[in-house]
């Protein structure tokens, strides 16, 4: 049996729909998956829908930016009640709060030459605004795509280089999250439920165990053990640090898009595969 505990629709950066990423977790077989869109349950649902028709047990999920004193780091949260009215006015407070740095960054641009109604640009999104699909935005005027390809000194940058550049850059433009006290995070939970599980944490290639300390005195109850972002080196580390803190076991692909057709390998789906066997605690999550 396989499982995804991480996975992105068009309601935060991701390229599918809900129901078409229930119709792309079909075909890859997948039996159990949650979808976790960036601090938005818009898509749930959809996706619930979509999986029931599919055979597939969803799981309530989200991604959230959070941070505790200086850190910042990415939670995954599931089984929540995402009816509940709180939640929802937490994540529109954030999402109104992104909405209102992205149009400053926006206007930064339109200040370096490009070209766009940054009005008309936001109203396309109701929940997560994602910067790939910003620049792709943006990018539409021929005039800003030879702005763009100037600056960077190249015909065709990727999106990467362009959001880099654009909006990373402490020179031009710098847009971080909207990141949420992981004590707010707490408290929500004591009202809607569900785990709270630290998010890909060897990404950077550095794990923090300090970090995962202190979570863990406060209330953390997992870490993603599988995902494509760990060498297998910080596999084997974060399977240690979750035995010997007694943490659910999870994995993820963190599924966005396909690559271009002409790519061999199109996706993560094409190496990578999430077996629930090898997670220690994961039927707290599953069931």
């Amino acid at each position: 049996m396989l499982i995804d505990l991480q996975l992105h629709s068009t309601y935060s950066d991701g390229s599918l729909t809900p129901t078409k990423l229930a119709d792309f977790l079909l075909k890859h077989r997948v039996k159990i998956a949650s979808l976790t869109d960036h601090n938005t349950v818009g898509g749930l649902d959809e996706f619930r829908l979509a999986c029931k028709k599919n055979r597939i047990k969803a799981i309530a999920g989200i991604e959230i930016y959070v941070k505790l004193n200086n850190k910042k780091f990415n939670l995954l949260w599931y089984n929540f009640d995402d009816k509940d009215p709180e939640l929802h006015k937490f994540l529109q407070s954030t999402q109104a709060r992104r909405r209102k740095q992205i149009k400053r960054a926006l206007l930064k641009l339109k200040r370096l030459g490009l070209e766009m109604n940054e009005n008309k640009i936001l109203d396309k999104y109701r929940h997560y605004i994602s910067l790939s699909r910003l620049m792709r935005d943006i990018r539409q005027l021929a005039d800003n795509r030879k702005k763009i390809s100037k600056r960077l000194d190249a015909k065709n940058p990727l999106d990467e280089k362009i959001i880099k550049h654009f909006f990373k850059d402490k020179k031009v433009n710098r847009l971080e999250e909207c990141y949420v006290g992981f004590s707010h995070i707490l408290k929500l939970k004591e009202k809607i439920g569900g785990q709270l599980v630290l998010n890909h944490p060897g990404k950077t290639g550095r794990i923090n165990e300090s970090l995962i300390s202190q979570l863990i005195k406060l209330g953390l109850d997992g870490i993603e053990v599988i995902s494509p972002h760990h060498n297998i080196g910080a596999v084997m580390r974060l399977q240690r640090l979750a035995k010997q803190y007694k943490l659910i076991m999870t994995g993820g692909s963190n599924y966005h898009l396909d690559q271009a057709e002409a790519a061999a390998i199109k996706n993560v789906y094409s190496y990578f595969r999430i077996e629930p066997k090898y997670l220690v605690g994961v039927n707290k999550i599953i069931g």
